[in-house]
């Protein structure tokens, strides 16, 4: 099977849509319900799609446990500004094609919001800038998970993510043991006007020194996952760290899974927030603006 998964040049995502499909129908056979039976008719069409056209598919996995975990870290955003004993700014200054700005990042109404915007007068200068947070706190293990709005509009993207000091560096990542860096969930608002892409995110795991290739990272989309209303309602997204594979979730479902390289990362990594500039130029006028709202960060781990 994977020696025609290779001829065709599917990538890891395709490949797994293709392998839940085993999954949900061999579930069938363990006890029968209608909600598995519906899955499996979903699972299949969206096979079909995400092969062809490399379309989201939806999460489908075993429901969020958390049994044996306790929570160790929330944040609802309930005070009047960012706590600095919990967060720092992170990348402050030139970003891409602009600022990364502490201006940019405010707590009001129990939320906490990241703007992106051109500003005239910038604290770095004129140009588009957008926020990045990070908790002190350095985390190995868990349960991680965040409930957001994420931002409207192509080229900005809302992002939760953890990343290890040096995942990109080929001897210390060592295809990611050494550290890597976990996309838990980046809005593709890039696709804003496309039915089908609008309400997606991706969960992708990068790393170095998975191969003899030095210069160009590892990298491994775990999959493109549909979310509901994203840009309008709130969802969660989570990731559950093991000592064995990393489990994505979405609203409490579980969307993939991987140990992507050579296995999961076993040091201590930053937890971040951020809203993402893009490489290239921005394509709005300078009137234009864009906010990602977070309703909470919690972080669980086992209690042993």
């Amino acid at each position: 099977m994977e020696k025609l998964f290779d001829l065709l040049k599917l990538a890891y995502r395709q490949r797994e849509s293709i392998y839940r499909v085993g999954r949900l129908i061999r579930s069938l056979q363990g006890s029968f319900s209608v909600r598995k039976l519906v899955s499996v008719i979903v699972a299949f069409f969206e096979m079909f799609a995400c092969v062809i056209s490399d379309s989201p598919v939806t999460p489908l996995g075993g429901e969020l446990d958390l049994s044996g975990y306790s929570l160790v870290f929330e944040d609802e955003f309930n005070s009047d500004a960012l706590d600095m004993q919990a967060w720092s700014h992170r990348g402050l200054g030139p970003r891409r094609c602009g600022f990364n700005g502490a201006s940019q990042v405010r707590v009001e109404d129990g939320k906490l919001v990241i703007t992106g915007e051109y500003l005239e007068n910038g604290e770095y200068g004129p140009g588009w800038y957008v926020g990045m947070i990070k908790l002190n706190k350095q985390y190995k293990h868990g349960y991680f998970e965040i409930r957001c709005i994420c931002n409207k509009g192509a080229d900005f993207w809302s992002a939760f993510w953890i990343q290890a000091e040096h995942p990109y560096d080929h001897s210390i990542s060592q295809g990611g043991v050494g550290g890597a860096e976990l996309d838990i969930f980046e809005s593709v608002s890039r696709y804003e006007d496309n039915r089908i892409y609008k309400d997606a995110v991706t969960s992708t795991v990068h790393c170095n020194g998975g191969d003899d290739d030095i210069e160009h990272i590892d990298s491994c989309m775990v999959g493109q996952f549909r979310g509901k209303n994203i840009h309008e309602e709130y969802n969660t997204y989570g990731l559950k760290w093991t000592e064995d594979e990393y489990i994505f979730y979405i609203n409490g479902v579980e969307s993939g899974r991987t140990s992507f390289s050579k296995g999961v990362s076993d040091v201590p990594e930053d937890v971040i927030v951020s809203l993402e500039i893009p490489d290239e130029g921005i394509r709005y006028e300078k009137d234009y603006k864009t906010e990602f709202i977070v309703d909470y960060v919690k972080i669980w781990q086992t209690d042993t």
